[in-house]
């Protein structure tokens, strides 16, 4: 397991260059939409060509119209009505080319949003491990968000303001060089201006986001402890990190906020001077008789805002280019990491089990070079029950996480009727293997859909009938609508026992071949522990059984207990077996006693 990030580290801020492996990887999600992007781009260059006739018609009104203007108002007619049909071509294309590319942009987004989603249901548990869950929602939603607006605002624009440049220029060049070189004296050095202040900007946007990143892992973590929190009245304590945390974030952003509030003198500095030097050579060529130059002047102060506007637009689309590629690198490593828990390609079902399970020299740890259980063995009969007990991280769950495949071996083998897991398929396995966990979890809905949640396609008679076998039933029914009584988040409102006969109905209606459970009645009364041992009685009979626990009243009836202790089995035997042998088996009942 690699080392875990936290909320006060900073994720790793690469230098942000635009990668076009990755835009063009993007690019395939965008194949589906290629009609509707096609007939989008004609229609904007429409609106475009509409934009480049109207500094035309000025200069046509101010040259020839209002000059030879007397009594006849059909030229000026004309030029005006001209003037409306373009604008409203401009507005009309521009309204369906915003909605027809915001569509297509989050259709687009949606199928990542998927893509990534499912990803992250078949990631290997190390993945979690190894970041806070805050990181991995503000990876999954902001960096998405961001290529979402993306693909809404720029993709287009960055296409046609490209054109505009081209084509403007071709006009203003045609009209007037020496016109011509005024704005651009004017415009380059303002989209340069421009560029080296966004690319600061996109620097502390980048530290920012990190920044974010750590408040946002802190939140969840808060949110998710809450109760833990206020019981050892740390809500002062952690109100101050959260402090900390957020000076820090809104420190970097009024760093970008006071980098931002450059553009508007930096643009009205060049702006004005191009607008003096365009009057100035002006007034110069008409003093030496050039013919139409008012005119003219005047189309091209309205061809510098179409020059100058996409230009410094561009230098932004580039730097948000940059942003959207390192997001694209961090959306797409996660796309991209291999499930190491995977089927195989010469996977195989697994039939009617009959429950043999093996263990074969087994060697496993999360870190690497530290191992939690070396040289593993263990071989454990059809309908075989067998208990784990052992000092806290001996390795009583990691012998579970092995035989569910929640992590694959490093060495050796785990088997179920012969086959080795890591070529069973993973969901034929899973299938046939119960687990119940010390922390039970119940999902948002009702109590019913809670315990059908490991069978879609049971009746309301099944669960309810299963909920009887493991005498949740009472307790159930105490509940406000029995059992389409709606649960909270995580099963918020009920007690620790509650949730945890609502996860035992659910395992019972499942029915698997193979159960483990892990701590199971840990939360559980000692009175509702009797009656459910009385159901488990009967759920493990004839079934290979695993059980975990520190109540040693739970396992008193196993076939054989296993007390795990340095990287191994230190004991084995039946309870009476080792309470004779004396040894670590009958300390820890001496210390817990029949609890």
């Amino acid at each position: 397991m690699s080392a875990r990030n936290t909320y006060y580290q900073d994720e790793t801020v690469e230098k942000q260059k635009i990668d076009f492996k990755n835009l063009k990887r993007l690019l395939r999600y965008a194949a589906p939409y290629k009609r509707l992007f096609v007939l989008v781009l004609l229609l904007m260059l429409i609106a475009v060509a509409s934009s480049l006739v109207t500094p035309l018609l000025l200069r046509y009104l101010v040259n020839t119209v209002i000059p030879e203007f007397h009594d006849d108002y059909k030229d000026f007619a004309v030029a005006i009505g001209c003037f409306v049909l373009a604008g409203a071509a401009e507005i009309g294309i521009t309204f369906y080319q915003q909605r027809s590319m915001g569509r297509m942009g989050h259709g687009i987004i949606a199928d990542i949003r998927h893509d990534i989603f499912y990803k992250l249901q078949v990631l290997p548990f190390d993945y979690f491990d190894s970041r806070p869950a805050g990181k991995i929602v503000v990876r999954v939603t902001d960096y998405i968000a961001e290529l979402a607006d993306f693909f809404t605002n720029y993709l287009m624009t960055f296409i046609l303001n490209l054109v505009k440049i081209v084509v403007v220029t071709v006009i203003m060049l045609v009209l007037s060089p020496l016109l011509t070189l005024a704005v651009y004296a004017a415009v380059v050095p303002l989209a340069v201006c421009i560029f080296f202040i966004r690319r600061s900007i996109r620097k502390l946007f980048r530290t920012h986001r990190a920044k974010v990143s750590n408040r946002s892992a802190f939140l969840v973590e808060s949110i998710m402890g809450e109760k833990i929190i206020q019981n050892y009245n740390r809500s002062s304590y952690n109100e101050q990190i959260y402090h900390d945390l957020q000076q820090d974030s809104a420190k970097y952003w009024m760093r970008i906020v006071r980098r931002n509030e450059l553009n508007t003198p930096v643009v009205e500095l060049f702006w004005n001077v191009g607008t003096v030097l365009l009057y100035a050579l002006a007034f110069s060529l008409q003093r030496s008789g050039a013919a139409g130059i008012t005119g003219t002047a005047v189309a091209f102060l309205s061809y510098m805002t179409l020059f100058s506007a996409p230009l410094t637009q561009l230098s932004v689309i580039v730097q948000n280019l940059a942003q959207v590629s390192a997001n694209l690198e961090r959306v797409f490593e996660t796309i991209d990491t291999p499930p190491q828990i995977a089927d195989s390609e010469d996977s195989v079902e697994l039939g009617d089990v009959r429950g043999q399970v093996d263990f074969e020299d087994v060697t496993f740890g999360y870190e690497e070079g530290i191992n939690i259980l070396e040289h593993f063995d263990l071989h454990v009969s059809p309908g075989e029950t067998v208990a784990l007990v052992g000092p806290t991280g001996a390795g009583k769950t990691t012998v579970i996480n092995l035989m569910t495949r929640f992590y694959d071996v490093k060495e050796g083998a785990v088997k179920i009727d012969g086959q080795d897991v890591r070529r069973i398929k993973l969901h034929s396995l899973r299938l046939k293997v119960g687990v119940l966990m010390q922390d039970p979890f119940l999902f948002k809905g009702t109590v019913l859909e809670n315990i059908r949640y490991g069978k879609p396609d049971a009746t309301d008679e099944e669960c309810i009938a299963a909920a009887k076998a493991i005498y949740a039933d009472e307790c159930i029914a105490r509940l406000q609508n029995g059992y389409l009584t709606e649960l909270a988040e995580q099963g918020e409102g009920l007690s620790a026992g509650e949730k945890q006969l609502i996860s035992f109905a659910r395992i019972v209606l499942k029915n698997p071949s193979v159960i483990i459970l892990d701590e199971a009645t840990s939360s559980v009364s000692s009175d509702m522990e009797k009656r459910i041992q009385s159901a488990l009685d009967v759920l493990l009979k004839d079934r290979t059984s695993f059980i975990v626990a520190h109540r040693l009243s739970t396992i008193r009836n196993a076939d054989r207990i296993l007390y795990i202790a340095n990287k191994g089995i230190a004991e084995e035997g039946t309870h009476e077996q080792l309470i004779k042998r004396r040894g670590l088996y009958y300390n820890l009942y001496k210390e817990l006693g029949d609890r």
